[in-house]
């Protein structure tokens, strides 16, 4: 896993955002005793599950020590337990009413394996709710793997690069009809306008330096930063033309909910 920035992160935390509200949205437990949220992140999208369902216990859980570290200081009443761990390992000791996974499960290439257990250890009316950027063939993360390729140290770096980790919509349908009685299971692509204001040289990369971009920024050396990034933005200034009302930047994204 590569290291997580809270700041970066954040900084397009609305847009970020958007997707698991509309992935909660369509999770229909009324009264959960146990939710569980697996790749937690910074916290305040766990905190909004606290505050829908105020009587529950509610559990964060992400491999990144930064992330958790975030995740308690915006937590200022400790309404959720913050637990650093993997996604990989993840045990539950008590069976949770709502497991919820946002933005996760891309970094995980093994979840299509996990995802049937995790279902079977859901109660009778448990749910499970998961979304995943669908976008590994989208010119935000093609660029990035021609900009390694032309790297000096190629080889090396091509290690952090990953393929097309996730289902379509029907792999993810299939997997939750195993053990789901209620599938809701879509694709949303989402046009976003990043940097209205012209306050960022280029926000495609700001953007992948959050996400996608991490592992490979973990493996350069500092004085290979510089020049990659700057290959890097004169691709994206071709591929994502500035407009007058911003950098319009399509994102596709994978959602799937299932109930027993």
């Amino acid at each position: 896993m590569p290291t997580w920035d809270p700041t970066q992160y954040e900084k397009f935390a609305t847009l970020r955002d958007r997707p698991f509200l509309d992935l909660l949205s369509r999770v229909g437990a009324q009264d959960p005793q146990l939710v569980v949220d697996l790749g937690c992140g910074d916290g305040p999208l766990t905190l909004l599950m606290a505050q829908r369902w105020p009587g529950a216990r509610i559990i964060g859980v992400d491999s990144s020590p930064q992330m958790i570290e975030r995740a308690r200081e915006v937590d200022t009443e400790g309404r959720v337990e913050w637990q650093v761990g993997s996604v990989e390992d993840w045990d539950p000791a008590q069976a949770p009413d709502v497991l919820i996974t946002n933005a996760t499960l891309q970094w995980v290439p093994t979840h299509r394996d996990l995802i049937p257990g995790w279902l079977q250890a859901l109660p009778e009316g448990g749910w499970f709710a998961m979304q995943v950027p669908g976008n590994f063939d989208a010119p935000s993360h093609r660029l990035i793997r021609e900009t390694v390729a032309g790297h000096p140290r190629a080889q090396e770096l091509a290690g952090a690069l990953r393929s097309d980790a996730v289902e379509d919509p029907s792999g993810y349908a299939d997997l939750l009809a195993t053990r789901c009685s209620h599938l809701d299971v879509w694709e949303t692509t989402y046009l976003q306008m990043l940097d209205p204001a012209a306050a960022q040289r280029s926000p495609v990369l700001e953007w992948v330096r959050g996400t996608g971009l991490r592992p490979v920024l973990d493996r350069l050396r500092p004085e290979e930063l510089e020049p990659f990034e700057a290959a890097l933005t004169a691709h994206y200034d071709r591929a994502y033309p500035r407009k007058p009302y911003g950098v319009p930047f399509e994102f596709r994204r994978v959602f799937a909910v299932g109930s027993i």
